[in-house]
């Protein structure tokens, strides 16, 4: 498995540190439904408990005495004894499903939580952070790690339930026979020990599983451009071994998983036989226990068997949410960014000088930016464009930066909240939408047919049922004019086209690129392209290489300064 999707941590260190911290994330928010939770649970135990005793009046005749009551509780004629029964059974039955209502709710609301706070974090995380993650790790912690901790929260309500009935059952089973009650205490508290004792094979054993999970969604996403570059290079043979490999660690984990809890139901079945051998020699083999007590005992201890293996499980699901935790703490650590566009019409923007280190470094001076104008952007790949284009964009801080707005001197922060109101295109990019009319209508929140299909004339996009055309079987070209319309819906204040028109040819390239700098007057403009007929539009070109320089559209150069390294 590649080391790199590992989420980092120890088994032991996950098991002594992350223990604390995981029902804290789970139960956040929502303690008062929790309590309404644990206090129908104990109602539900409480009444099961009492159909329980009332079945031991069906079966044994004769009142049934209680310890420390001092006589026998009778339930009087048959058909009373039945009709409390069905009344028990009845309520037992309605509460129970109460509190599955309850539990499913809350484990829904937690899995929302979780997810909206993993999106909102990665919405607002820095771009240099974003850019050493995989995208399967992405969608990773966005889906099936969050079903994970989902499936922890609810093995954690299920603990909850079975403690409560455990302590009830075997709280009123010592009122009613102490000794044999006793025995199964001590089966209990073997099970805990057995329980701990596979707890450090199973942290690893989930450790592996969530990375392997994790790699396999990596090897599997963008499966339809994959296929054409691994049939191209004619290595079926090696993808289909490497994925089978990939796919054999994560069936391996699985099946380790479902073999500790098997060996763990062995396990608990074993120690549940051995106890209830001893309870019947210690009740029958003494006779120290009246039968009508030693039925009501084996009736409570009875309803404790079947959460023996569910406790288990539960305890197995809740050590599978440790390493998921792990995941989920890492890509929901960074603060929402909730900082506002600044007001106003757009400024007249002055960067007097712009440095970056990583990853390449560049440093650039006299750079003016104008409403209405086209900047094009050109130098060799690899010498930084894509790192000054985040920069501009306000998504990445820079070394230094000094400008000024409208005259007036602003830093960083000012700059980029003034240009927030953006669009970005990126070389390459993906819409996520089904339909040509989702890609659009996300831009805007009123979307309207008839403009659509005007800013989609606008880019050289018409055919008729466009809009109803599914984007994933667009052209390279066609899915970049969408991503173009999808700028002139913005109407942004800094639009950023980085490699946006590549697909396009010569030509379309230049008649698209006009007509959005004739629809977006009040737009900042800033063009990546390697065609230097684009240079007719522009108004100012930005060369980035070994020296730097910003021309006007006449070719005068406004300063020329050596990139530093």
């Amino acid at each position: 498995m590649d080391e790199r999707f590992q989420p980092g941590q120890s088994p032991d260190a996950m098991l002594h540190e992350d223990w604390r911290g995981l029902p804290g994330a789970l139960l956040r928010g929502r303690i008062r439904r929790v309590v309404a939770y644990v206090l129908l649970s104990l109602a539900t135990a409480s009444t099961g408990t009492l159909a329980a005793l009332c079945v031991v009046p069906l079966i044994q005749s004769g009142p049934l005495t209680l310890p420390f009551v001092g006589h026998g509780w009778a339930f009087g004629t048959l058909a009373g004894r039945i009709a409390v029964f069905v009344a028990a059974s009845s309520c037992f039955g309605v509460l129970r499903w109460w509190t599955t209502c309850l539990g499913a709710d809350l484990v829904t609301r937690c899995g929302l939580r979780l997810r909206s706070e993993v999106h909102a974090s990665l919405q607002s995380a820095p771009l240099r952070e974003l850019q050493r993650m995989t995208s399967a790790e992405v969608a990773h912690a966005l889906t099936h790690n969050i079903e994970t901790l989902t499936q922890g929260f609810s093995a954690l309500l299920q603990l909850f339930i079975a403690g409560i009935t455990a302590v009830l059952s075997l709280a009123v089973a010592l009122w009613l026979s102490p000794g044999p009650s006793l025995i199964a205490i001590v089966v209990l508290a073997a099970a805990m020990l057995v329980s701990r004792m596979s707890s450090r094979e199973q942290a690893q054993v989930n450790h592996r599983y969530v990375g392997d999970m994790t790699s396999l969604f990596w090897r599997s996403e963008d499966f339809p451009r994959r296929w054409r570059h691994v049939h191209s290079f004619g290595r079926r043979g090696d993808e289909q071994a490497a994925f089978e490999a990939n796919a054999a660690r994560l069936g391996d984990g699985y099946k380790a998983q479902l073999l500790l809890i098997g060996r763990g139901r062995l396990y608990l079945e074993m120690l549940a036989v051995c106890g209830m051998a001893a309870i019947f020699w210690l009740a029958l083999g003494t006779g120290n226990t009246d039968r009508a007590s030693l039925i009501a005992v084996c009736l409570l201890l009875g309803r404790l068997l079947p959460y023996l293996t569910t406790t288990r499980q539960s305890l197995q699901q809740l050590r599978s949410a440790i390493p998921a935790w792990l995941l989920w703490r890492r890509f929901s650590q960074w603060p929402i960014d909730e900082s506002d566009v600044l007001p106003g019409r757009p400024a007249l923007i002055d960067i007097e000088q712009v440095a970056l280190a990583r990853p390449v470094p560049v440093d650039l001076r006299h750079l003016n930016l104008r409403p209405g104008e086209m900047t094009l952007v050109s130098g060799d790949s690899g010498i930084g464009k894509s790192s000054l284009m985040d920069v501009l964009a306000g998504l990445m801080e820079p070394v230094t930066f000094r400008a000024t707005m409208d005259g007036r001197t602003a830093g960083f922060t000012v700059y980029r909240q003034h240009v927030r109101h953006g669009a970005y295109v990126g070389q390459g990019v993906r819409l996520w939408h089904r339909t040509v009319r989702d890609a659009l209508a996300w831009v805007t929140g009123a979307p309207t047919d008839a403009r659509f299909l005007s800013v989609l004339d606008d880019v050289g996009l018409t055919r008729p049922g466009i809009l109803e055309t599914l984007v994933n079987s667009l052209s390279g070209g066609e899915t970049q004019r969408v991503a173009l319309a999808q700028v002139l819906l913005r109407e942004p204040r800094l639009a950023i086209l980085d490699e946006a028109t590549g697909a396009l040819d010569a030509a379309s390239e230049l008649t698209v690129l006009r007509r959005m700098k004739e629809r977006l007057t009040q737009t900042i403009i800033v063009v990546v392209s390697h065609r230097p007929g684009v240079r007719v539009l522009a108004e100012q070109v930005v060369y980035l290489g070994a020296s730097s320089t910003v021309e006007d559209a006449n070719g005068a150069s406004a300063r020329e300064t050596e990139a530093s390294g």
